[in-house]
């Protein structure tokens, strides 16, 4: 009699072929590592040099002008007494709870991970926007990197850089980016075919029409884009403790191995203020910007 087995336990690989399969791509992995690890590290040093010394000017500026600046810039860009006087209000409580120094440093690599999610995030957008087989492409991998627990993008990284700055900024990047990919795609495609063609129609060559009608018109679903970027990295940021992150993180992560709730609590409020901090001043300037986009188009 034949064996039937199959019929009633899924017909799944041996485990010396699965074991085989793993040791095979772990070794490779781990010579490429070894053989390019170095250059990789060389690759990324200037980043890490300007990110100690973002994280520096940032520690060793009195706290009362780093306050300032930062009302004064949340004011510039929201235009609202109450945001400012409340983010300022945030600022001196997360001070007053002794919780300044990581927070500066939480806020050191957000600012350098934002930056570089839209100097990378938004030329993406433009190509899938102006190609659909770019767009194909890159939509499979977005959804990967969207949906991939955010866990094992630190195994490679940490492979390949060892534990430190840059593997966590490169992993919160990559956790961050597709919003502000997505959303500059989406932007671009919404703008009315009739507004292109008048465009075109007064002699505008296509960069013309990229960067004085397309990107303007965009600008709102840009906008929403970066500030989802932002809410991602501040996710993110317990989870890059674990791989050497100083900042409001580790103590969260200590918190929970500790079972220290308070410490937990305090620091993840924390985070959450400098979320709303984000949110509110990025919704605030993409408002203003529509307000001000649509002044224009009456006028």
């Amino acid at each position: 009699m034949s064996d039937q087995s199959w019929l009633t336990e899924f017909p799944d690989m041996s485990r010396r072929e699965l074991l085989g399969i793993r040791k095979a791509l772990d070794g490779t992995y781990r010579d490429f590592s070894r053989a390019y690890g170095d250059q990789i590290e060389a690759f990324f040093d200037p980043l890490l040099s300007f990110l100690i010394w973002f994280e520096n000017l940032l520690l060793n500026t009195p706290w009362w002008l780093i306050l300032g600046i930062i009302a004064g810039l949340v004011f510039f860009l929201s235009r609202s007494w109450k945001l400012s006087l409340g983010v300022t209000a945030s600022l001196l409580a997360i001070g007053y709870f002794g919780m300044w120094e990581d927070t500066m440093r939480t806020l050191s690599i957000i600012t350098v991970c934002t930056f570089l999610s839209i100097a990378i995030g938004v030329p993406i957008g433009i190509l899938m926007a102006r190609s659909n087989r770019a767009q194909s492409i890159i939509t499979p991998l977005l959804d990967i990197m969207q949906t991939m627990p955010a866990f094992v993008y630190l195994i490679p990284v940490v492979m390949l850089l060892g534990i430190g700055k840059i593997p966590g900024l490169i992993a919160v990047i990559i956790y961050a980016i597709p919003p502000v990919i997505r959303l500059t795609n989406l932007g671009i495609r919404l703008v009315p075919h009739e507004t292109l063609e008048a465009a075109t129609a007064y002699g505008a060559t296509p960069t013309q029409r990229l960067f004085g009608v397309q990107l303007p018109l965009a600008m709102p679903t840009i906008m929403a884009g970066i500030n989802q970027t932002i809410m991602m990295a501040l996710a993110m940021v317990v989870i890059a403790s674990m791989i050497g992150v100083k900042g409001l993180g580790q103590p969260v992560l200590k918190s929970i191995t500790n079972q220290y709730f308070t410490l937990g609590l305090l620091n993840g409020l924390a985070i959450v203020a400098l979320a709303i901090m984000f949110d509110r001043v990025s919704q605030s300037y993409a408002k203003r910007a529509q307000r001000h986009l649509g002044d224009n188009q009456n006028g």
